[in-house]
């Protein structure tokens, strides 16, 4: 039975709180428990509503669990790397960062690459005073567009792998990860280069003695790392997350305390993803059900339109699911190249879509509320919600328009 279209309103409420609440009242949504106590009140009406449906409860219940245990066990393991140092923090220094980052995203997963080396960054840009915009470059790239290349950067990919894509269909996506990933790089040291301009004698000269070669501790959690990306590419759940849960906890274990410290881990930013998340699952039940089951009425058949449908509904939804309500969509469509069941052009528009424009929003991947949770933690103004999304529509819609010139434009 498809859901009344008034029950997506506690969605549309939790979205609002996220956005609002950060302005209104900054102090109490500071708070993990008060976000927590929203999103439970939030998610209650959902609850009540498919009380009658035990069995998709339970199954959003398991898929929370193995989001919250991935991202949490590579929060862990990552928290045990420390790369010390102080590099100068010249526009070429992070552009090389984040270049870096966006190559391994789709590697060890845009989280594990996002919590490796967002503490790196910022201890090299702690003398500047302008760093926000590096930090949402940062999101943009290595949160989200970085993850495109295998199954493992980032969950939509990997659950399509899971629905029957070839491990290596994800190369095909080379070209559109170039061509993003070299844009966004452009910008950033031109937006760098002015900023850094800006910071005034005193502070640069600060950065220059303040120099120190990076070096690497804690090296024994790339074992653990390597771990948890053959679990997620050869386990099924549960025995999956229990194999993940068991090597963060190896990592606790044998990591030195000394090795966190100076990484200033705390169990805060896991801890507000998994408070938000639990609402925004709960939450957009109602919402994707209705997108399955009255897709075909929005008219989206050409590739330009799965991109921009599939993309603007992950920068709110999780963009897993999202990936999987459009692969659906898809499927109902015929064309002379397929891949379970898909055109090449319409998946590819799909899977571009998911994976990169949930840059689009805070709620559009789990690593961004995680990044900007550890950068506020170091004291870098963050912009809030609406405050982000003009980086966002400033910066990425523009390129999203020219990707769809280049690779979706109808025939």
């Amino acid at each position: 039975m498809t859901p009344p279209l008034p029950s997506v309103l506690p969605f549309a409420a939790l979205l609002l709180a996220i956005a609002f609440a950060p302005l209104a009242a900054p102090h109490w949504w500071e708070s993990n428990r008060n976000k927590l106590l929203v999103s439970g009140l939030l998610a209650l009406p959902v609850l009540v509503l498919y009380a009658e449906r035990p069995g998709t409860l339970l199954a959003t219940a398991e898929e929370y669990a193995s989001f919250v245990v991935l991202l949490g066990g590579l929060y862990v393991i990552t928290g045990g790397i420390l790369l010390r140092g102080d590099l100068p923090a010249t526009p070429r220094t992070n552009a090389a960062f984040l270049g870096a980052g966006a190559l391994l995203a789709s590697l060890i997963g845009t989280t594990g690459a996002s919590m490796l080396l967002i503490r790196p960054l910022l201890q090299t840009n702690r003398e500047r005073r302008h760093v926000a915009h590096t930090v949402v470059f940062f999101i943009f790239l290595v949160s989200n567009i970085g993850g495109m290349l295998t199954p493992l950067g980032d969950p939509p990919l990997f659950l399509g792998y899971l629905a029957g894509v070839p491990f290596t269909w994800t190369l095909r996506l080379v070209p559109h990860w170039g061509v993003m990933v070299a844009v966004l790089l452009a910008v950033y040291v031109a937006w760098d280069a002015r900023a850094y301009e800006r910071e005034g004698p005193a502070v640069l000269a600060r950065d220059g003695r303040q120099v120190e070669p990076l070096r690497l501790a804690g090296g024994l959690n790339a074992v653990w790392l390597a771990g948890v990306l053959l679990a997620v590419a050869l386990l099924r759940a549960p025995t999956r997350e229990v194999a993940i849960l068991a090597l963060a906890g190896l990592s606790l274990w044998r990591t030195p305390r000394q090795v966190r410290q100076a990484n200033e881990f705390s169990w805060g930013p896991i801890a507000e993803v998994a408070a938000l998340f639990l609402g925004i699952f709960v939450t957009m039940l109602p919402a994707l059900e209705l997108l399955r089951a009255r897709g075909a009425e929005l008219g989206v058949r050409e590739p330009w339109q799965f991109f921009w449908a599939a993309g603007l509904l992950s920068s709110f939804l999780d963009n897993a699911p999202t990936y999987l309500a459009f692969l659906a969509l898809g499927q109902g469509l015929r064309g002379p190249d397929e891949v379970v069941g898909v055109s090449h052009a319409v998946l590819t528009a799909i899977a571009v879509g998911a994976v990169a424009m949930g840059a689009n929003t805070y709620v559009g991947n789990a690593p961004n509320f995680m990044v900007k949770s550890i950068a506020e933690r170091a004291r870098v103004a963050m912009p809030g919600f609406l405050g982000y999304m003009l980086y966002s529509g400033g910066v990425l819609l523009p390129l999203f328009a020219l990707v769809t010139l280049i690779f979706f434009r109808s025939a």
